[in-house]
């Protein structure tokens, strides 16, 4: 390749993964509601939210979480990764974007995420598939064609789980901008509303994201995003039956549905489900 071809190349690359990431989320839809939310302090917010999620200093003393999750939803079919019902072991470090989970494509294999890197391994280790590249190049990958392969997968799996086990405290994290939006309301409840952006480092699923938690005990309810797949389209996840673990307040089922022009869910579409259990947090070795 002479320098010609790699520079269109490199420009193609930026351009599709900034069209992910920067496309805004529907603000008639998701700011029409009660503006009172503006007014607030983002950073006044953010500890509020943190605290009662556990807090950052009991956070910043724990490493990663050993979980086991159910998975499922429209979104596997669509991208021919198929997704069964089968309970997997997932690793996920809390400061560093790495994840392990397992088994995958075999009781003897697992996958190994990381924000440049994404490899297929046997438990033990050994590499039996990788690929290198930047976050946006990994990214471009798994919209080429519109099929998925296992490493897409991977990826896939490691960027949103490690955003969703993270949330909220990467609002805290160096390079993540926030700023306060409108307040959503959903059944006789007030949710108050923060937009991440998320800094070129972090590998996640759209650039700017927004979040809601609830204004009475400020636990996390919704998490809207864009995705562009199956044509693109922006999702809204629910969730549900929050618990307390070694101290950390997280919720344990997560429904992401395709989000309609008004900003409500289309119920048909369940995109993603996902169910948490076996959770422990492990603190770092002193």
């Amino acid at each position: 390749m002479n320098k010609r071809e790699f520079l269109k190349k490199t420009l193609m690359l930026s351009a599709t993964y900034a069209l992910a990431s920067f496309i805004p989320l529907n603000l008639k839809a998701m700011n029409s509601l009660n503006p009172n939310n503006l007014e607030q302090d983002p950073e006044k917010l953010v500890r509020t939210i943190l605290k009662a999620h556990g807090g950052e200093k009991l956070w910043d003393k724990l490493e990663k979480v050993n979980l086991t999750i159910r998975s499922g939803g429209k979104l596997f079919d669509i991208i021919q990764q198929p997704q069964d019902n089968t309970p997997r072991n997932m690793e996920i470090f809390l400061h560093k974007q790495q994840i392990y989970l397992s088994p995958f494509g075999g009781p003897d294999r697992r996958s190994n995420f990381q924000a440049d890197r994404v490899a297929i391994e046997t438990i033990d280790g050994k590499v039996l598939a990788e690929r290198k590249g930047t976050i946006e190049e990994l990214h471009h990958h798994m919209n080429e064609t519109g099929v998925w392969d296992h490493l897409d997968r991977v990826n896939f799996n490691g960027y949103a789980l490690w955003t969703y086990l993270t949330t909220p405290f990467f609002l805290s994290m160096e390079g993540v901008r926030v700023e306060t939006i409108a307040q959503w309301k959903e059944n006789n409840e007030i949710w108050d509303g923060i937009r991440v952006t998320f800094p070129d480092n972090i590998a996640t699923h759209s650039k700017i994201q927004d979040f809601y938690f609830d204004s009475k005990d400020h636990l996390l309810r919704r998490h809207d995003y864009y995705m562009d797949f199956d044509g693109g389209f922006f999702a809204c996840q629910y969730m549900y039956e929050h618990k307390t673990i070694d101290g950390i307040v997280l919720p344990t089922v997560r429904k992401a549905y395709k989000r309609k022009e008004d900003g409500t869910p289309s119920l048909e579409d369940l995109m993603v489900h996902i169910e948490l259990s076996d959770i422990v947090f492990q603190k770092y070795i002193k």
